[in-house]
């Protein structure tokens, strides 16, 4: 089938009620949900379904359009604030899941894809639900775009056919590295110092885990098998830093779900076979990850409560966070021999309340998986620790002005 060169027409295409599914992040088909969105008001209605939103597409949305996703992150979170975005609490991996079972079925899917000289065809940037769902789908529409990245693992099967092809008209979205500030470096020190070299590790989006990679220039023989992989990977395997000899699974290979970066990170993994894309079911199996050697999982969140437990969803009520991959990676941290599973979060939020709380508003990680809590006042060992000595732990790791009243919280019960 030959591409298109000029935007398609959804016209006659999208059908009233159809559930429309797009890559998510750095993988959105930028010249397709361009398209859609301008010709949406239109169109009779329809919902998309979104993961992490790094462009502005989707801001102007028409009222006829409503949206659905697995968590709120990136630009996501302006349609959740206006009340637009419906969110489904589920882990990453059973996510991923209910689309291969057929439990989620798109009526309509948008992907971009990458073309080898060959013919053959790539998902490029992410090896997530879009194939699955592609595989039920009534429509698969692709965008194939020269300057994204070929990679392995995420190569197009044969037999999920496409029915329209356009030629990108945008260069894949990029997600650059953010500014370091004190308190991130600050919390990178911290997590540093529990990073083992040999470990092999996972971590999520944002400036703490960027932070926390750059601070690794010591350490030998790391590796990679996350569910995201960004520049601060191609800067620790250019020094040396990440080789990943010592993972005990795919040896010499880095394993991602996603790439969410610059151009940097997509001509490195372009054609690179020591850069492995996987789905779900194996970037976030806790059988795969309990194999591996020292899994350091590092994770963020909005609260931690005295207890260990761990909010990444709700603050007062409002979705403004995601499950994600969490609670796949600290369960399969804790069961890899050697592994620590590392929260990192700062102790106060943008207005000065603290992170740190008697209780959280939601359980995203029970507290009786939770390993490791590091703000950047210092890292609460929690494992195997009494619910009194938890109090105490964490109460010193929060932020000065917030331990007299929350030491006064445990001592009234409240």
């Amino acid at each position: 089938m030959s591409a298109e060169s000029s935007p398609l027409d959804f016209a006659g295409l999208i059908r009233a009620g159809d559930l429309v599914v797009c890559g998510q992040a750095t993988a959105e088909p930028l010249t397709l949900t361009e398209a859609l969105m301008a010709q949406a008001a239109a169109l009779p209605p329809f919902r998309l379904m979104l993961g992490p939103v790094f462009s502005d597409t989707f801001g102007s949305a028409p009222p006829n359009v409503s949206f659905v996703s697995y968590g709120v992150i990136g630009n996501a979170r302006k349609l959740a604030r206006a009340g637009r975005l419906d969110v489904i609490p589920s882990n990453y991996s059973a996510f991923c899941a209910d689309f291969a079972a057929g439990r989620h079925r798109a009526d309509v899917v948008l992907v971009q894809l990458a073309e080898a000289p060959d013919g053959r065809l790539s998902a490029s940037l992410s090896r997530d639900y879009v194939i699955d769902a592609a595989r039920r789908a009534r429509l698969v529409i692709a965008e194939v775009n020269p300057d994204a990245p070929f990679t392995f693992g995420a190569e197009w099967p044969e037999d999920v056919p496409i029915h329209h092809r356009v030629v990108a008209r945008r260069r894949p979205l990029e997600l650059p590295p953010g500014a370091f500030d004190d308190v991130s470096r600050q919390i990178a020190a911290h997590a540093a110092g529990l990073i083992a070299d040999g470990a092999t590790l996972q971590f999520g989006v944002g400036k703490i885990p960027d932070a926390i990679l750059s601070s690794l220039a010591h350490a030998r023989d790391l590796g990679i098998h996350s569910g995201l992989i960004n520049d601060a990977v191609v800067e620790l395997i250019e020094r040396g830093v990440v080789t990943n000899a010592r993972k005990g699974i795919d040896p010499g290979v880095t394993v991602t779900n996603q790439l969410i970066g610059t151009q940097r990170l997509y001509r490195f993994a372009h054609r690179n076979e020591a850069v492995a894309m996987r789905p779900a079911a194996y970037t976030h199996d806790h059988c795969v990850l309990g194999r591996i050697n020292k899994l350091t999982a590092i994770n963020s969140a909005l609260q931690v409560g005295l207890d260990g437990s761990v909010n990444a969803e709700t603050l007062n009520g409002v979705a403004i966070g995601a499950i994600g991959g969490q609670l796949d990676f600290v369960r399969g941290a804790n069961a890899s021999p050697g592994g620590r599973a590392l929260i990192a979060l700062p102790a106060c939020g943008p207005d000065g309340s603290s992170r740190i709380v008697t209780r959280v508003d939601t359980v995203t990680t029970p507290r009786a998986d939770v390993d490791a809590i590091v703000t950047e006042w210092g890292v609460a060992e929690l494992r195997g620790c009494s619910l009194t000595e938890r109090a105490r732990r964490m109460i010193a790791i929060a932020a000065p002005q917030h331990r007299d009243r929350l030491t006064e919280q445990v001592r009234a019960g409240t």
